[in-house]
């Protein structure tokens, strides 16, 4: 397909009119230029905006690997890898990242595939063991680029990219402007795209809202409390600075019967990857992270941004505030500031929130999430899943929500009040002739 054929078909199957003038821009760039610097804020679709002009480049079943997509974390390697498999079909596409299994990255590398994308490290250690060829690559995208550089990914980067000896194309993206880029990226004549809309930004400022919000102690647990008990039960994310913090927040939630999900580094990547689908599909409506989640995740519809601790840096503070009030959608930002802390000078704009008004407590989510003990490895699809839930089951359409499966596990959303009817059904009932196990995942 050529890229209007391309673009076509992508917006149709990603639910969508058209595209950005920021990714029509850079299709364009791209067709004109070799390399591509593509500098966009986080949340501005910068996916697609190299995706469709990578494969209407790649040849389906030429017999080498021609794409080499390196990305900076684990979450935005499973996001391009999902996107990809959507807006193009009928190639092999192999995804890498750590967390993930080992064993099964190899055997889908034994096949050559069209294009291989993921984490810097786990890259490395395919080429290193042999298993990936870097020979015969002539694209290479960079994403999140300045993001990898901020996790101490320069050496493996560079590692991947100078054997690559035959690139004719080069597309970085950036979430802020890279005053240097690296030599070994080799893109001194690239186009640059700087991606500033004036008119949106000031669209976005109207349609953020941030709040200051008092703590009379050091400790703002209760604070945080109460903000929660008088603010809609709209998805929110509550920052935190530390991994520690995190545990700490989310287990004085859980105790005060707030239901929540904790996200950062330090977890193995079954429970981040549990954590998320959990609050996609809204089984939970806070997540409790670290700045890990301020960049590169699929959540859609976040409305409250709550800084537990003020952001490290002006930065910080614009990537957390990019997870709401994102497209046309509004939303909130609220700092909670203790006695002795001041407020940074880069944050402008902010009201005084007291909270005086009635406290309702946080709302039990209406959804539930199961676990299903196989996945694409076992032959389980979505459709599978889906025809569990309504025919066995006896659920209703409008009682079962999002349903991710992953390699060797599967989560469905279900609506809550059902969970009792399902949990039991499944002990007796197959899927595809054959008994899985079926839990509730929290």
């Amino acid at each position: 397909m050529d890229s209007k054929q391309l673009t076509a078909y992508a917006c149709e199957r990603l639910g969508i009119k058209s595209l950005n003038a920021m990714q029509q821009a850079s299709i364009e760039s791209c067709q004109e230029h070799n390399d591509v610097i593509l500098l966009a804020p986080t949340g501005s679709g910068k996916t697609l905006a190299y995706l469709i002009p990578l494969f209407t480049r790649i040849k389906p079943q030429a017999a080498r690997t021609q794409a080499l997509i390196i990305v900076p974390t684990r979450e935005l390697a499973q996001q391009v890898e999902q996107v990809a498999r959507t807006i193009a079909s009928g190639y092999r596409i192999v995804c890498c990242y750590g967390g993930h299994s080992f064993r099964d990255e190899a055997r889908s590398l034994e096949t050559t595939a069209d294009v291989v994308l993921g984490t810097p490290g786990r890259l490395l250690d395919h080429v290193q063991r042999g298993r990936l060829s870097l020979e015969h690559i002539d694209t290479l995208i960079l994403d999140e680029f300045d993001k990898s550089l901020e996790l101490g990914f320069h050496n493996e980067m560079r590692s991947l990219i100078r054997p690559m000896k035959g690139l004719q194309m080069r597309i970085l993206t950036s979430a802020t402007d890279l005053s240097e880029i690296p030599d070994f990226v080799a893109m001194p004549r690239a186009k640059r795209l700087y991606y500033i809309d004036n008119t949106r930004k000031t669209e976005q400022k109207q349609q953020l809202a941030v709040y200051h919000v008092a703590s009379p102690e050091k400790d703002k647990l209760d604070t945080l409390y109460e903000l929660l008990c008088r603010i809609d039960d709209s998805s929110t994310i509550i920052f935190c600075n530390q991994r520690e913090s995190v545990e700490r927040v989310a287990d004085f939630l859980k105790k005060k019967k707030v239901v929540c999900a904790a996200f950062h580094g330090g977890m193995e990547q079954p429970d981040r990857e549990r954590a998320l689908c959990r609050f996609r599909n809204r089984s939970v409506n806070i997540c409790v992270a670290t700045d890990l989640a301020a960049r590169g995740l699929d959540v859609a519809a976040v409305g409250h941004v709550i800084h537990y601790h003020l952001p490290l840096d002006a930065e910080a503070y614009t990537h957390r505030n990019g997870r709401t009030a994102r497209m046309d959608a509004e939303g909130n930002a609220y700092l909670i500031v203790a006695p002795h802390e001041e407020l940074p000078l880069y944050i402008e704009d902010i009201r005084y929130l007291r909270l005086d008004s009635e406290p309702h407590a946080p709302a039990t989510p209406v959804m539930e999430t199961l676990h299903f003990a196989a996945g694409k490895r076992e032959k389980l699809s979505k459709g599978d899943i889906l025809g569990f839930l309504t025919r066995m089951c006896e659920l209703q359409a409008a009682e079962v929500g999002l349903i991710e499966v992953k390699d060797h596990y599967s989560y469905a959303a279900i609506a809550r009040n059902r969970l009792h009817d399902v949990l039991q059904k499944a002990q007796t009932e197959k899927i595809k002739g054959r008994r899985i196990k079926v839990n509730r995942a929290f």
